[in-house]
């Protein structure tokens, strides 16, 4: 074992043995007696990804607040987040200030920030080494503390919010052999039910995007029912179309209302998509430079009491392809003066989760930072098999 395994070993020992809360500490520790570190924090970011929270490690004796709201804009953690680079300059005391991104699988968490006496080549690969670690801890001890809940909340969260958040997948952001994904969701003042999801199995990605309707407790708990129903369908097995009667059949059942939906299977080695559109907008499609509707046939939403069935699709995908999923509050009212399709053209060379920001700021600038209807996002970027693609 070289020497830089044995270290991050070391790491991840300690890390497990510490309090599930304390996963700052314990890098900081780390750091400090490989590096001579100080002045060790963790910056969150925050669940609309517009600001960070800084958590210092405990004891820090620089004055810090524990809890110091940061704007990200424009900001170097921001030029950190997007170029998933790690930045050094001098920290006005003789020393090296270092912010390394901590990023799980494409999901950005948050950043490193440490100061060092002295930085070449080793000590910053180390420190690399100790944020990719973090990352992986916070995942871990994030399901035995609130800590890390808390510390991205920058703003009061109603009853509504709170239920909508939890049924979102614990991270918006996703990168595979095969494709990159990331989603975005903004709330309404008044919360309108929207939901994003999406998993990874051995041969399929599984997707959906749902819009229950109403607003506040009453369409998050029309969404918490459409969410559960799906999951649990997908968890036995089951393809688009059968998690769409299952959803609906769900909504049936308990009269709880309506909701729109699309849900895509993707085959991780062919590309085809086999998708149900219960009554959704359509997906836009990036290809080749040119931004375009996926023109899908359109049944009625979840929850209408009709004699009609759900339609299951096909549309093949293409590496190099973007598809872009969204909800009614991307495209209506206040939302409908902003050129998406010229801002989805603009960012198609960026990374997936950049261009969610980018879109989901032109919804929030149109509307004057206020939005009468959840607005929601999700990105697909299909690559393909690499492993299969032929050479040149």
């Amino acid at each position: 074992m070289e020497g830089g395994d044995l270290e991050l070993g070391e790491l991840l020992a300690a890390a497990e043995a510490a309090p599930p809360g304390e996963s700052v500490d314990v890098v900081a520790r780390d750091l400090q007696k490989r590096f001579g570190a100080e002045r060790v924090s963790f910056l969150f970011v925050d669940l609309i990804g517009q600001r960070l929270v800084r958590l210092a490690a405990a004891g820090a004796d620089d004055g810090t607040d524990q809890a110091e709201p940061v704007d990200l804009q424009g900001s170097v953690y921001d030029e950190v987040l997007r170029s998933q680079r790690q930045h050094v300059e001098p920290d006005g005391q003789g020393g090296r200030r270092v912010i390394t991104p901590v990023t799980n699988r494409g999901d950005c968490i948050g950043v490193l920030e440490v100061s060092l006496q002295s930085a070449d080549d080793t000590v910053l690969r180390q420190v690399r080494e100790a944020a990719h670690a973090l990352a992986y801890i916070i995942v871990t001890d994030g399901r035995f503390t609130d800590l890390y809940h808390l510390g991205r909340r920058t703003t009061e969260t109603s009853l509504a919010a709170e239920i909508q958040h939890q049924l979102l997948p614990s991270a918006p952001c996703c990168e595979a052999e095969q494709f990159t994904l990331a989603a975005g969701l903004v709330p309404a003042d008044d919360i309108g039910g929207d939901t994003y999801d999406y998993t990874l199995d051995r041969d399929t990605l599984h997707l959906s995007i749902t819009d229950a309707m109403g607003h506040d407790t009453n369409s998050a708990l029309l969404a918490t029912l459409l969410v559960g129903a799906l999951r649990r369908s997908r968890r036995s097995g089951c393809d688009a179309l059968e998690q769409a009667d299952d959803a609906h059949q769900a909504l049936l059942n308990h009269s709880r209302g309506l909701a729109t939906g699309q849900l895509l299977c993707v085959d991780l080695e062919t590309g085809l998509c086999e998708l149900v559109n219960a009554g959704h907008p359509w997906p836009l499609r990036l290809r080749d430079g040119v931004v375009e509707e996926v023109r899908l046939a359109v049944n009625l939403p979840f929850g209408v009491a009709a004699p009609a069935s759900f339609q299951l699709q096909q549309l093949q995908l293409r590496p190099g392809d973007r598809l872009i999923l969204l909800t009614d509050g991307m495209l209506e009212r206040g939302a409908a003066t902003a050129d998406l399709a010229s801002v989805i053209h603009d960012t198609g060379a960026l990374h997936p989760r950049e261009a969610v920001r980018a879109l989901t700021a032109a919804v929030l600038d149109a509307c004057h930072g206020s939005l009468r209807d959840d607005a929601t996002v999700l990105i697909l970027d299909w690559h393909g098999d690499r492993r299969r693609r032929p050479g040149p």
